[in-house]
């Protein structure tokens, strides 16, 4: 965005377009600051749903969210954009945490994992519709290029706090907190079940009674995720939710603008845009295949196809030409290609895995 680049360039002037621009530097600055706020945002996310609940946590990381954008949408210069990435950055942390533990408590067992793979199709969405609102903006010589993507945010942060005010607590939280007949109205709404209808009951019972067995076994404490007996289980949902952000597909959608502009392709926004399409399109397999195949060989399906791509678009990346025409479709194929895997992979499965298949109940 020309615009965009004038606007916050602090006087450098690019060699290979000649007008005003932001540093390298400032972008991986720019870029990478929401990552930091993201770190902190999850490691606050439990704390904050234990205190306020699940729904109303949820609401609070949405207002940190929205303060992010508030800031991102009125900068004029680098360093109050920057601030705005860190909180909505921190806001999406916590939000990241909190709607899948959310939907783990409140989905059915039997389609538990697709629920909260849902989450990653969510994901994907906002992934496309974020590249089509780019793409109309890019050209606009005015602010609108930069704050109109940005404040569209604001739509989604309404509809969040919307949705909260209007769904109900988990059971499993009201449990916690010794408030059975709140518990069973949840519930019942959740379902669409009267409060005495014997499958509400008999769930209700499940809950209460994996209540009183964590009793049984003593209160626990976040002190206990890091005990010698959670040891494997901590690094195993840790290490999966690392692996999914290391797998590389942030940069195609952080990057990949920079990237295919720099890999010699004329609309670079275009081929984004599409990589986002077959990251939605890819999701939906992905839905079935983990309550199908099991979530541990879906992932080991994705790492190994999501490899073999890579390799291949790093060879054809470091010996073919800018000019080789035919390579660079191919890299740009394969990287479609890679995208499916992990869209129908560890996209959805990494989310659900640790929360669902990995803790103790009295952990989570």
């Amino acid at each position: 965005m020309d615009y965009w680049q004038n606007q916050f360039s602090t006087g450098y002037i690019n060699p290979k377009t000649n007008h005003l621009d932001v540093t390298s530097s400032q972008t991986s600055e720019i870029v990478s600051i929401l990552s930091a706020g993201t770190f902190f945002g999850a490691l606050t996310a439990g704390p904050t749903g234990d205190f306020f609940g699940r729904r109303y946590g949820l609401i609070v990381s949405t207002a940190v969210f929205t303060l992010g954008v508030i800031f991102q949408t009125a900068a004029t210069a680098i360093p109050m954009f920057v601030a705005g990435r860190f909180f909505a950055g921190y806001g999406v942390g916590m939000i990241s945490a909190l709607i899948p533990l959310y939907q783990s408590e409140t989905s059915p067992k039997w389609i538990r994992g697709t629920v909260v793979g849902c989450y990653q199709l969510a994901i994907t969405i906002g992934l496309l519709l974020a590249s089509i609102v780019g793409n109309a903006t890019k050209n606009r010589n005015d602010s609108g290029s930069y704050r109109i993507p940005i404040a569209v945010q604001f739509a989604w942060a309404i509809i969040l706090v919307a949705g909260m005010l209007v769904l109900p607590e988990t059971p499993r939280y009201l449990i916690k907190q010794g408030r059975p007949d709140d518990a069973a109205i949840s519930l019942s709404r959740l379902r669409r079940l009267a409060v005495d209808h014997p499958a509400v009951v008999e769930e209700l019972g499940e809950i209460t009674a994996n209540h009183e067995y964590e009793l049984s076994l003593g209160k626990a404490t976040y002190l206990d995720c890091f005990r010698a007996n959670l040891g494997k289980r901590l690094a195993t949902g840790c290490l999966l939710q690392a692996l999914q952000q290391l797998s590389g597909v942030n940069f195609i959608f952080y990057y990949g603008t920079s990237f295919f502009k720099n890999a010699g392709f004329k609309n670079p926004f275009t081929i984004s845009l599409i990589t986002s399409c077959i990251n939605v399109a890819s999701t939906f397999p992905g839905l079935w295949m983990v309550e199908a195949w099991g979530r541990r060989n879906l992932l080991l399906f994705g790492a190994i196809g999501m490899a073999v791509c890579q390799f291949i678009v790093a060879i054809t990346g470091t010996v073919a030409p800018v000019s080789d025409l035919p390579a660079q479709r191919a890299m740009i194929a394969f990287v479609c290609v890679y995208i499916f895997f992990f869209a129908c992979s560890w996209g959805p499965v990494a989310w659900g895995k640790p929360s669902i298949a990995v803790f103790p109940a009295s952990s989570c």
